[in-house]
């Protein structure tokens, strides 16, 4: 017996690497509802909760230790941590986010519900739910949230204007907990239901995709999106400087665009420290084009350090300032007891950066509302509204470098495209080495430049007004949906349905 559950945690991990091929950049998005609902099909043949626990984290151990090893590659590649000990605190962060699904195991063979209830109610609410949480525990790291997996092929994403990224995770575990309660019943009038259950969820999804919750606002402009390709064991040093600022202005000077962006702190200097007649080359430049340059650079105030963006150009100059800072990265979370990590361990540079504020206003250039996010924080769906319905265009400038030629870029890019999906409206990555892409307000990618290559990205971009549901809902109507779907599978575990044949299964053993 207990070999056969050593075969079942085996079973589940591999369910968890299989699940990272439904994310880009294979974006195989069946794959991540299948290999749920094979791990929805273990919970239902677990025998207690410490089983059903361990097959949670398993699954989960699988899915973050492959979705997110590239942590590793800026740790030791990067941040010069040693080999083993980069490797240690890469599995520990994996195993971490491994209780999550762990908790749901448990959580839901606690629950005495029906099998048809724990099925189609409480693993998917729950699961959706610890997702929620999993986004604003310790700052937050939503990344490998289901729903990234359906951006933006799977008909699912029609969900997304709506309930936001977790409604179509709600999407993707209900499809889940059906396909299994399909399977379990066949051809009876259960599984009948299930399929109906199936078309209608996938239909209706297909449907809402055709909903144009936004509209034009202006005409179409030129855009260009630099990519500058400096390598980031490269970029801080001194001997470099001068090349990453020649290449910047080349590539600023041979494009018109209206709106040109360079990526993240793609100047590798206080703003200050820039070179005046540098920036009066930029700002000439932009002014002939009629429009204005968007600059990733570092700024100080008061001997507190920012990473900023600011404009030049004909629009009165403006500035961002990155609010939602990356732990051990940007900030030192608890700095008198984990200070030594980032000082001692770690060779970051500017990693204890000022956070910029949650009001800060939109971009006025290039005759848009500009809603800008710096690298991390448009994972972040309900902190990206916070500028809308104002903002008519998207920014994300980021710097990907940190983690090689690993999935991470592409993956970012994946999140970005349900940005997009959420708001209605186009979003701009300009990245330093990729990847660098225009956006359109569907999450379809209309351009893309190829990743680890210098360029510039050239295209005619739209400004968009209006709302979406989830522009003025946010996550709120999700948590009452979620909140709807635990008290039925409470009640149902009183008054289990009358016809369900799963009324009288095996219920899961205290």
């Amino acid at each position: 017996m207990k070999l056969i559950f050593t075969y079942r945690y085996l079973i589940a991990f591999c369910l968890g690497l299989l699940t990272v091929l439904g994310f880009a950049p294979f974006s195989l998005f069946f794959l991540a509802i299948f290999s749920l609902a094979a791990l929805f099909w273990q919970w239902q043949q677990a025998n207690d909760r410490r089983a059903a626990a361990l097959l949670g984290f398993f699954f989960g151990f699988g899915l973050f230790g492959a979705g997110i090893g590239w942590l590793y590659i800026a740790q030791h590649d990067y941040g010069d941590m040693p080999f083993l000990l980069a490797l240690l605190t890469t599995a520990l962060f994996a195993a971490f986010l491994a209780l999550f699904p762990a908790l749901i195991g448990y959580t839901q063979a606690r629950l005495r519900a029906p099998s048809w209830a724990r099925l189609t109610l409480v693993m998917p609410a729950l699961w959706v739910l610890l997702e929620w949480i999993r986004g604003l525990l310790f700052t937050g790291f939503p990344w490998l949230t289901l729903a990234y997996s359906q951006a933006s092929a799977s008909p699912l994403v029609g969900y997304a204007p709506i309930f936001g990224v977790y409604g179509v995770s709600l999407a993707v575990t209900i499809s889940a907990g059906l396909l299994v309660l399909l399977w379990k019943m066949r051809w009876n009038t259960q599984g009948q239901a299930a399929l109906v259950a199936l078309l209608v969820l996938w239909s209706s999804a297909a449907a809402l995709r055709n909903v144009d919750w936004t509209k034009p606002e202006g005409e179409p402009f030129k855009v260009a999106l630099l990519q500058g390709n400096i390598s980031q064991d490269l970029k801080f040093h001194k001997e470099k400087l001068v090349d990453t600022l020649e290449t910047y202005r080349r590539l600023v000077l041979q494009t018109d665009a209206r709106l040109i962006i360079l990526p993240e702190t793609a100047l590798p200097l206080l703003r200050h420290d820039l070179p005046e007649n540098y920036m009066n080359i930029f700002r000439k430049h932009a002014r002939q084009n009629d429009g204005d340059i968007l600059i990733g650079a570092f700024e100080s105030d008061n001997e507190l350090h920012y990473n900023s963006v600011f404009t030049l150009g004909t629009a009165n100059s403006q500035n961002y300032r990155k609010n939602h800072l990356v732990p051990f990265g940007e900030f030192i979370p608890l700095r008198p007891v984990l200070g030594w990590i980032v000082n001692e361990v770690l060779q970051i540079p500017m990693s204890d950066l000022a956070r910029g504020g949650e009001r800060q206003p939109v971009l006025r250039i290039a005759g848009q509302r500009v809603a800008v996010q710096i690298c991390y924080e448009d994972v972040f769906g309900e902190e990206v509204i916070r500028y809308l319905p104002e903002a008519s265009l998207l920014v994300n400038v980021s710097n990907d470098a940190w983690y090689g030629k690993s999935h991470a870029a592409i993956q970012h890019n994946q999140i970005a495209q349900m940005r997009a999906l959420e708001t209605g409206r186009m979003m701009l990555r300009a990245t330093n080495t990729g990847v660098t892409s225009i956006i359109r307000r569907d999450g379809s990618i209309q351009q893309m430049l190829p990743q680890h290559e210098e360029g510039v990205l050239t295209g005619q971009v739209q400004g968009y007004i209006g709302s979406t549901p989830y522009v003025r809902w946010g996550n709120a109507a999700m948590l009452i949906v979620l909140l709807i779907m635990l008290v039925l599978a409470k009640l149902a575990q009183h008054r289990p349905h009358p016809y369900s044949p799963f009324t009288r299964s095996t219920r899961v053993k205290e």
